[in-house]
């Protein structure tokens, strides 16, 4: 039989106009009573549902992550009622059994008995810090669209100074561009465009006056390349003022960025970008393992009468993850501290380069996980090991078999041993 875990709670459908509440209530007997209303998303008729909960004794609630929706209710009930947010798969209800009024009677049954697995919902002040560094990464997207659209121009208008420059939009680049836009094939002067190129690209003039030479901006080319260029300068003021306001808001938890950042890979936006995500209070994971599975970072469990199925790592982290795989192709590059690099040469070997790079960066969300809870810097227990496996005392496992070996070596004389009859 399964145990009640609340005697009076709440569970709720959300919709964008509509709030589906059904109130249950269990006696001694184990006898259920139900009381349902449906209430409008309006903030007065949410004040109103709100103080339908507190007369009747309801301080429990359970409802779907349904995409924005959940969050107006959510900001209501945070401060004087427990407030679970469930993942849909994990409360769907029977298919042709589906009505707003049995879905939430159904979250409603599932949540007495604690059969719903709650979402991590973070303190307000991180929810804040997560909004901003999610916008930035929108802003980062949009950064790179824009760049493909100017790469695209370019290559339209036979301009070939992305096939000769590594960065196509570094100063040079960037200054050549400028130049062509204002001038015709016909009338652009080669000392005028060789003064133009940088001393990290003096060695290529040559082959960047033959990549422009004969080049053809057309008109909608031009204004396309005009308007995308002020909107990348535009989007790149944005990204800075979001990572100032990032750098604020983390100003009252920045000695958890300071560990963090100790890590190779890391800097201290990825630290911050990091910490916006997990927040800093690591015990609402169970282990570092846990946390690593919440990121997305883990491979799946899928066997089936003994057989292994697909153990793909999960979609979650579609903020964190990506940024973490990024860290983690700067770690396995840093010559200083070569930690992650030599992981890594060995991990690729047996498993190839996208799994080891997904290995890694689970290593580093483990760091992250014990350089906060422990507020400790970079300190991993097996780094002198393998920095410097010369050095390095292997460690003895004794058994029946090498006990008497390894006493022998240390100068005991084990013929004098006499077994033990603990009878």
């Amino acid at each position: 039989m399964m145990k009640l875990k609340y005697s009076i709670c709440c569970g709720l459908d959300v919709h964008k106009n509509v709030i589906v509440a059904t109130i249950v209530i269990t006696n001694k007997d184990g006898i259920s009573e139900y009381r349902q209303k449906s209430f409008s998303t309006i903030n007065s008729d949410i004040q109103r549902f709100h103080s339908w909960l507190i007369e009747n004794n309801c301080y429990h609630v359970c409802m779907e992550s349904t995409g924005k929706y959940w969050i107006p209710i959510f900001n209501y009930l945070e401060n004087d009622i427990d407030v679970c947010l469930t993942h849909p798969k994990y409360d769907k209800a029977i298919k042709g059994k589906k009505t707003d009024k049995k879905d939430s009677k159904w979250i409603a049954d599932l949540y007495k008995f604690d059969l719903v697995r709650c979402s991590f919902i973070p303190p307000k002040d991180f929810r804040q810090l997560r909004e901003i560094a999610r916008y930035r990464f929108k802003l980062v997207c949009m950064k790179s669209s824009e760049k493909n659209r100017i790469q695209n121009c370019m290559t339209v208008s036979n301009v070939g100074i992305a096939s000769v420059l590594s960065d196509p939009f570094g100063k040079t680049a960037t200054e050549i561009m400028a130049y062509l836009l204002e001038h015709t094939s016909d009338s652009i002067d080669e000392k005028a465009v060789r003064k133009l190129i940088k001393k990290g690209a003096k060695a290529k003039s040559n082959e960047i006056i033959e990549a422009i030479r004969g080049y053809n901006i057309e008109t909608d080319q031009a204004k396309k390349l005009e308007l995308a260029r002020g909107h990348l300068e535009y989007l790149d003021d944005m990204i800075t003022q979001t990572e100032v306001e990032l750098y604020i808001r983390m100003k009252p938890y920045y000695e958890f960025v300071e560990f963090v950042s100790t890590m190779p890979g890391m800097t201290e936006l990825s630290s911050t970008i990091a910490l916006a995500e997990t927040g800093v209070n690591m015990d609402i994971f169970d282990d570092a393992k846990h946390l690593c599975s919440w990121c997305g970072l883990s491979p799946a469990n899928n066997e089936s009468a003994g057989k292994k199925k697909s153990v793909r790592i999960a979609k979650a982290g579609d903020y964190l993850k990506p940024m973490m795989v990024q860290c983690a192709l700067a770690a396995i590059k840093s010559k200083k501290q070569p930690y992650f690099a030599i992981k890594y040469g060995r991990i690729k070997k047996r498993r190839g380069h996208k799994k080891a790079i997904i290995a890694i960066a689970r290593m580093m969300m483990v760091c992250i996980y014990h350089m906060v809870s422990e507020k400790k810097p970079f300190t991993p227990t097996d780094y002198e090991e393998l920095m410097e496996p010369q050095n390095h005392v292997e460690r003895v496992v004794l058994n029946e078999d090498n006990v008497f070996a390894y006493l022998e070596s240390l100068g005991y004389d084990s013929s004098k041993l006499v077994k033990r009859n603990d009878n």
